[in-house]
């Protein structure tokens, strides 16, 4: 039986810093320079309660930005110059997170990054040790919007994947109900009160949420249709003409996962050097090019089909869902309205137009 609590608008601030006693809580901000914008940022007392969709997911929690991998030094012995010493200083270690109020699309976006970086051949220690001590609180959302999509791709608006507690908005304050382990044993201890004599009213949010979305078209083809379509250059142009490879879409995406590798330092200098991964952006010209110079995807449209490729195609070969969560922030962030539904579906058509 799931621990089912209650809280209060007012009390959701009182619920947050007991959390942060033992835990960093990341929770929505508005940023409001320049064109405003929703960002998760370390929550601290006095600190507003936004439950508004963030404008960008909180993967930096599990995937920051940039991360040192570790630090290292070399040294020569004096004695004999040519013996070289080298420290290597690990740093795959993390403190306990609470992710407050993100959308179940972003919470799905951990269970996307998951597979590859803990369930396939070799697990990546720096993840691992972040997503251990990671706990998420999502905040179910009362409607769909007309860039989301998560019901086409196997979510929706209370979809409980990559999520330890589910927040619902009712009438008078938020139900709160555990996911995981983890999530019971958060709210056990969260103080607050008992929330199954109002548990009924989160179900009927939950399904009216349900009701107000659009019928979803049936893409359980799209792996074999866009693969049968990936050498088709004159689709993928016609489709991509628009785009201004700017990157955009990644970097608004909960779900992407590219990133690169560079060193910074002398390792002979007193400070060292570090080793840096940081996030990657597949529509940049330069993602694919080789040590070589040579580069096999200088045309935007093979890098677009990349992308598209990997989310619809490639990824459910290898694991069998979708990488992308339909959160929409690829549409609403485009500075040219690219709309990645349309693409996929015309991929449909067109695959189908062919056979």
């Amino acid at each position: 039986m799931s621990a089912i609590r209650f809280a209060t608008p007012d009390g959701l601030p009182a619920f947050l810093a007991r959390l942060s006693e033992n835990s960093r809580i990341l929770a929505p901000a508005v940023k409001p320079a320049g064109k405003r914008s929703v960002i998760f940022e370390d929550w601290h007392e006095g600190m507003p309660v936004i439950l508004e969709k963030a404008t960008v997911p909180p993967k930096d929690a599990v995937l920051p930005q940039c991360e040192t991998l570790f630090t290292y030094k070399k040294s020569k012995n004096p004695d004999n110059r040519e013996d070289v010493a080298l420290c290597l200083e690990n740093r795959a270690e993390a403190r306990p997170t609470v992710i407050f109020a993100c959308r179940p699309c972003d919470a799905r976006g951990f269970a996307v990054l998951d597979r590859p970086y803990l369930k396939g051949p070799f697990a990546d220690p720096y993840y691992k040790a972040k997503r251990a001590n990671l706990t998420v609180i999502t905040i179910t959302c009362a409607s769909g919007c007309n860039t989301c999509f998560c019901h086409w791709v196997g979510g929706g608006p209370s979809s409980p994947e990559g999520s330890d507690i589910l927040m619902t908005e009712i009438d008078g304050g938020f139900v709160l109900q555990s996911m995981t382990e983890a999530g019971e044993k958060l709210l056990e201890s969260a103080g607050l009160d008992d929330g199954r004599e109002v548990f009924a009213k989160a179900e009927a949010a939950r399904k009216t949420a349900w009701a107000s979305l659009a019928s979803a078209p049936a893409i359980k083809t799209a792996p074999q249709c866009i693969a049968a379509l990936f050498d088709n250059e004159q689709f993928w142009q016609e489709h991509t003409e628009a785009c201004l490879s700017c990157g955009a879409c990644t970097y608004f995406c909960p779900t992407c996962y590219c990133f690169n590798i560079t060193d910074e330092g002398d390792a002979f200098d007193e400070k060292g050097g570090r080793r840096l991964r940081s996030w990657d952006n597949c529509m940049s010209s330069l993602f694919t090019r080789e040590a070589s110079g040579h580069n096999p995807r200088t045309q935007k449209a093979l890098r677009m089909r990349n992308r598209i490729a990997h989310k619809f195609s490639t990824y459910p070969e290898n694991w069998g869902a979708f990488s992308c969560n339909g959160c929409g922030r690829c549409i609403s962030g485009c500075p040219v309205c690219l709309d990645i539904r349309a693409v996929v579906l015309n991929a449909i058509a067109a695959a189908a137009s062919e056979a």
